[in-house]
């Protein structure tokens, strides 16, 4: 079981924890949407990131692209150019992923039934999950329950997208949007 903590109260940086060691750390406070880094996780860098546009070939896909959220674009997990896991937004009103790892394919979704908490499921059969320590609405920190055959970059991608709709929830209560 991890840990995820801010580095302080106002920190979209987080510190991952397994145990008392710190295990990876995790940069959402870039203000790209979908953009975010993982360093020094077991002394490798990887990165998040949000699959690159396309150029436009023609007005049409430049109108196209007016229409679509950056949730529409996979987000990769990569190390020195080499693609270990991706997400897609299933929809973009929801939030589902499809989670591919391995050639397997996972859905991380909201659990309706708890403020906050993401469930990840092989099928119907729900293996891990995401939550609030102690389900308070304000915190921040995070305990991630995945499967241990799961190498931990691929925990940290998984918990990484899990804080990033925390973090868009956040950015949209005090914008005055709501998503």
């Amino acid at each position: 079981m991890l840990r995820a903590v801010p580095k302080n109260w106002f920190s979209w940086k987080f510190e991952i924890f397994d145990g008392e060691v710190c295990v990876a750390n995790l940069d959402l406070a870039d203000g790209t949407p979908g953009l975010f880094f993982i360093s020094a996780i077991q002394g490798r860098t990887f990165e998040i990131f949000l699959e690159e546009h396309k150029e436009h070939e023609s007005w049409i896909d430049g109108a196209i692209d007016l229409f679509l959220d950056y949730d529409d674009y996979p987000i990769l997990l990569r190390e020195d150019g080499r693609t270990i896991a991706s997400a897609t937004k299933t929809n973009s009103f929801k939030e589902t992923f499809d989670v591919v790892f391995d050639q397997t394919g996972y859905i991380l979704q909201r659990n309706m039934r708890g403020y906050r908490k993401f469930e990840l499921a092989d099928g119907s059969q729900v293996v891990g999950s995401i939550h609030p320590v102690r389900w308070h609405w304000i915190g921040r920190k995070a305990i991630v329950e995945l499967p241990e055959y799961f190498p931990l970059e691929v925990q940290v991608f998984i918990t990484g997208l899990v804080l990033y709709q925390w973090k868009k929830e956040n950015d949209n209560k005090h914008s005055g949007q709501s998503e």
